[in-house]
């Protein structure tokens, strides 16, 4: 016999076609449904709102199935009350947790209400404290502890999506798709400009996702001139961003090729290793600006000014450097600690960090990727990251333009 609950979602189901994806939910997770109750907006800015009655063949595979659709932005017309089982060890959830989404997020617990501190996907829902002082927090597995309260099941729980209203006046609001390749550029980048002004305004954090690419393409200096200018706050990047930009600080060169001619020079294929080595030697990034090592790059520029990076690497990495986190946990933790007071985040030539990034940030956190290559946004919205808009264009010209956008006197400097 087969078990039912009702749900609901509103927003523009029709022409976002988030409905008919809910619908192929359902029966690709084996359930069955009936829609109970549509109500469709009558003008484009009109909101609809629909009910629908979901069946599954037991409870367990209903629950998968109700958090699965929360992905979407759909609840429970009835959501009840939350349901708390207890870790018995380190680093693994209770049977049946509840699986989160980056979306905003409140849990039911004795009648009360309780907003989730940091909305992540793919982790648990970990219960601290008692009455009035309780609080509900994402936790990831490999951080779990035996003891925690953990969430299990879909009741109790309510998620809200983003939503854009087709008159409001949104950054992005006018594209069509979410990578965007035949769009005016100048446009482009003014919005992303707009965006990061935004999120100052609003005392807020601009995170910075980059890859080697902001150096091999020349953009090195204009995104030192955005850093010196205060719209870099955080930079998250692996081992290869900071060493090429480092090694094009040292020798004039980026992977060997001299940035200012564009051709390979004689033994350049040795210089990015001799600077690990220089680096390495001195201690850390920081040391080495403070002993004069280091001059000029956008590292340089991060601790002359102040700012905060977190650099995570890979197994193919050379050296690393030592500032390079070599365990993906302990980077991964580093880097959530950094999102506390992010506004805005812009991910430029990376697919590797921006997928990592996408999913550790709230679906709140606009963010645009910016890449040569389609693939990379469209991998960050199939993880989860719905709220990423690309745009598909070299990033060295990119970050040139913004730059002459945010930073007037850089067209001084380039001159």
């Amino acid at each position: 016999m087969s078990v039912t609950d009702t749900v609901e979602i509103s927003g523009h189901l029709l022409d976002s076609g988030i409905l008919s994806v809910v619908l192929d939910d359902i029966r690709e997770y084996g359930g069955d449904y009936i829609i109970d109750r549509f109500d469709v907006g009558k003008d484009a800015s009109d909101p609809s709102h629909v009910k629908i009655l979901v069946s599954s063949e037991d409870d367990d595979g209903l629950q998968r199935l109700l958090m699965r659709l929360q992905t979407r932005g759909v609840n429970l017309v009835d959501p009840g009350e939350a349901s708390v089982s207890t870790a018995d060890r380190d680093g693994v959830f209770p049977d049946g947790f509840y699986s989160t989404t980056n979306l905003a997020t409140r849990v039911r617990i004795d009648g009360r209400w309780i907003e989730v501190d940091n909305p992540e996907m793919d982790c648990g829902l970990v219960v601290d404290g008692e009455g009035s002082e309780r609080r509900v927090r994402t936790v990831p597995m490999a951080d779990v502890e035996e003891g925690m309260r953990v969430i299990c099941g879909a009741a109790g729980i309510q998620v809200t999506a983003p939503v854009v209203g087709h008159e409001e006046n949104e950054s992005f609001g006018f594209m069509d798709s979410q990578v965007s390749s035949e769009k005016p550029q100048t446009v482009l980048v003014r919005q992303v400009a707009d965006s990061i002004r935004s999120a100052k305004a609003a005392g807020k954090e601009v995170l910075w996702v980059g890859g080697p690419g902001v150096v091999h393409t020349g953009a090195a200096p204009a995104m030192v001139s955005l850093v010196k200018a205060g719209f870099v706050d955080v930079l998250f990047a692996g081992n290869a961003l900071a060493t090429h930009d480092i090694e094009s600080a040292l020798y004039g060169t980026s992977l060997g090729v001299d940035l200012a001619q564009g051709r390979g020079v004689k033994h350049g294929h040795e210089h990015h290793i001799r600077a690990l080595n220089t680096i390495r030697k001195a201690g850390s990034i920081a040391s080495a600006v403070d002993q004069g090592v280091l001059t000029g790059g956008i590292m340089h520029a991060l601790v002359t000014g102040g700012k905060r990076f977190v650099l995570v690497g890979s197994v193919r990495d050379d050296g690393p450097l030592p500032d390079v986190y070599t365990d993906v946990i302990e980077g991964q933790r580093a880097m959530r600690a950094e999102l506390t007071d992010v506004g805005f985040c812009l991910m430029v030539a990376t697919m590797l960090h921006s997928v990592a990034t996408g999913n550790i940030l709230p679906a709140t956190i606009p963010l645009v990727c910016v890449d040569i290559n389609p693939a990379t946004v469209t991998k960050l919205a199939d993880r989860g990251s719905a709220q990423a808009q690309g745009i598909v264009t070299d990033v060295g010209l990119f970050l040139e333009q913004l730059a002459l956008e945010l930073v007037p006197e850089y067209r001084t400097t380039r001159s």
